[in-house]
C-alpha cells in the first residue's frame, strides 16, 4: 500500500507543478487552486507512504524521481518543449533509478 501511496503522491506532484506553470505566477484562480490541491494531496500522500513502512530516503527519491520525470515528459507533450535524443536518454535512465530502487527497497 505504501507504493500506491508513493506513486499517486508523485501523480499529484506532476499535477502541481503543471499547475504552477498555468497558474502565471498565481494570477488565474483555477489553477491556483488546482496547484493547492495537487501539492497538499501530494505532500500527505508521500507522508502517508513514509508512514505506511518506506524509508524516507528511498520514498522522497522516487517522488521526487517520478514528479521531475513526469513533469520533463508534460513539459515536451504540453508546453512543446525539446525532445531531444539526450534528453529522452536522460530521462529513460531516471525512470529506470525509480524503478531500481523500488526493486532494491523494502517497506518495513
Amino acid at each position: 500500500m505504501a507504493w500506491l501511496f508513493l506513486v499517486l503522491g508523485g501523480l499529484f506532484e506532476i499535477g502541481f507543478t503543471i499547475s504552477l506553470k498555468y497558474s502565471e505566477n498565481f494570477t488565474k484562480l483555477w489553477p491556483s487552486v488546482s496547484f493547492a490541491v495537487c501539492i497538499s494531496l501530494s505532500f500527505f500522500l508521500l507522508n502517508k507512504a513514509i508512514n505506511n513502512g518506506l524509508p524516507i530516503g528511498t520514498a522522497y527519491a522516487v517522488w521526487t524521481g517520478i514528479g521531475a520525470a513526469g513533469t520533463a515528459i508534460a513539459g515536451m507533450l504540453i508546453f512543446k518543449e525539446p525532445a531531444t535524443a539526450m534528453r529522452l536518454l536522460f530521462l529513460v535512465m531516471l525512470i529506470g533509478s525509480i524503478i531500481g530502487l523500488k526493486f532494491v527497497s523494502e517497506a518495513h
